[in-house]
């Protein structure tokens, strides 16, 4: 409180609790990485600005900067820990993702989103899940094995550049 210059009552003036305060970081976080995905994504060709995606997410620069980098790994591990308001916060940041990359695989392949076989939604959580999965397990290994941390951004970025609608 005090380095953010408020008193204990001034905080409760504007957030009901810790966790409100929390939830709001949270949301806000995703907006500004919804904001850069839908930044690149419009950025050019359909496909040259989602591979650009990829090339940033899955970067050594993004692996080592959790801090900056998008929420959908820096909060993974500790969200399901969290209270429910936290917890709707970012499953509302993790559905706004899988929405945008789904809306962006439709347009790639020229279909309309949804229907009963959605093969749109099934990639853009397959993506979300292999680039989340992928940085984290980077993080993870980077200390005590930079190579296989290196290897494993290079593959996910290739394989995950290479899928085809």
């Amino acid at each position: 409180m005090k380095a953010a210059g408020f008193t204990h009552g001034g905080f409760y003036n504007h957030f009901s609790s810790k966790e409100e305060l929390a939830a709001e970081a949270c949301t806000a976080a995703f907006e500004g990485a919804l904001a850069a995905l839908n930044k690149l994504l419009g950025a050019g060709k359909l496909e040259s600005g989602f591979r650009k995606y990829i090339d940033k997410y899955l970067s050594p620069s993004h692996r080592d900067e959790p801090d900056g980098g998008c929420p959908t790994a820096s909060l993974a591990a500790d969200a399901w820990r969290q209270g429910d308001e936290f917890q709707g916060a970012y499953t509302e940041g993790i559905e706004g993702f899988l929405a945008t990359l789904e809306d962006h695989f439709s347009k790639s392949s020229g279909k309309k989103p949804g229907g009963k076989a959605n093969a749109d939604r099934d990639r853009a959580m397959r993506t979300l899940s292999e680039m989340v999965g992928a940085i984290v397990l980077s993080r993870a290994v980077a200390g005590a094995n930079p190579p296989l941390s290196e290897e494993i951004l290079r593959v996910s970025r290739e394989k995950l550049r290479g899928i085809q609608p």
